[in-house]
């Protein structure tokens, strides 16, 4: 059996092919990216899925680049969901809404306004409630200790004592060195209203009975906001000048399948080191022979 070849229909459809080939490379697919409201997005990075072919929208939000008919373009930007969407027409307009990780950026500043924290031209640190409550201390004050950069805690030792926050050191010798604290945009002076016999622990009315910031329930807080320096405190005036402590309290959700509830307890448990007491009878004769001879 001889097998006939045919030489030039092979190079017919060699040639067919290849064209084909070279058409689906050089296949350009254009369109422009906007937001939910139609506004188009400069700078969305798009990118032929599996590949490193990508492009960027201009300024009008148009965009440009070779994909084969079959390939997946991939469209991200800051803010916004990632999307695919497969080239199967030269033309695709694509639209891309707001992402979850959007509102992580955002701070709750002065008057309860939110606002991007890298448009902030001053210093401001967030954190959740979350973190104030992994190891309840009953005052919150006590709660953040630790947990936001530039604030000192300084804390009574009894039970429900006074806790002053200052930020960023001592600014007053005399005056009050507390932050300011605005809670759901209703100021809480913190003040230590204590006497004299109270700050020194005297025997009339020497217990110290604390300051309004121990009043806040810590689970009751979603977020709180630490203002710092003069440039963020300035619509608060002069209650403000040793920084501001803005909390945010929670609001009640709609619950899928009934009633929901949550319950948290912290118990606290002090122990006094005996060992750390002097037991030890002095001579006071000795003590006093020492100390005059360090005087000479």
């Amino acid at each position: 059996m001889k097998l006939k070849i045919n030489f030039r229909k092979i190079a017919v459809l060699f040639f067919v092919l290849l064209t084909k080939l070279t058409f689906a490379q050089d296949r350009v697919v254009s369109g422009i990216v906007s937001d939910e409201n139609g506004v188009p997005l400069p700078g969305v990075s798009i990118l032929v899925k599996g590949t490193q072919n990508g492009s960027q929208t201009d300024f009008d939000g148009k965009y440009s680049i070779k994909a084969e008919a079959n390939a997946v373009l991939v469209f991200s930007f800051i803010g916004m969901q990632t999307k695919e969407v497969q080239a199967r027409d030269k033309n695709v307009n694509v639209k891309m809404s707001a992402g979850s990780t959007q509102l992580q950026e955002i701070v709750v500043t002065a008057l309860g306004l939110k606002r991007e924290k890298k448009s902030l031209g001053y210093a401001t640190q967030e954190i959740n409630g979350d973190q104030l409550t992994k190891i309840n201390t009953g005052n919150v004050s006590n709660n953040i200790s630790g947990k936001i950069a530039g604030v000192e805690i300084r804390r009574n030792n009894n039970i429900g004592g006074s806790t002053n926050v200052v930020i960023r050191g001592t600014t007053s010798l005399t005056g009050n060195n507390q932050a300011l604290w605005v809670v759901d945009g209703i100021v809480l002076n913190n003040d230590n209203t204590n006497s004299a016999d109270q700050k020194s622990g005297g025997n009339v009315g020497g217990y110290d009975y604390g300051n309004a910031a121990s009043d806040i329930n810590p689970d009751d807080i979603e977020t709180m906001n630490v203002l710092k320096g003069a440039a963020a405190t300035a619509l608060y005036g002069s209650r403000a000048s040793n920084g501001v402590i803005i909390v945010t309290l929670k609001k009640g959700s709609k619950t899928k399948g009934g009633l929901g509830f949550d319950f948290s307890s912290g118990v606290n448990v002090g122990v006094v080191e005996r060992k750390l007491y002097q037991n030890i009878k002095t001579n006071m004769g000795e003590v006093m022979a020492i100390f005059t001879v360090q005087l000479i």
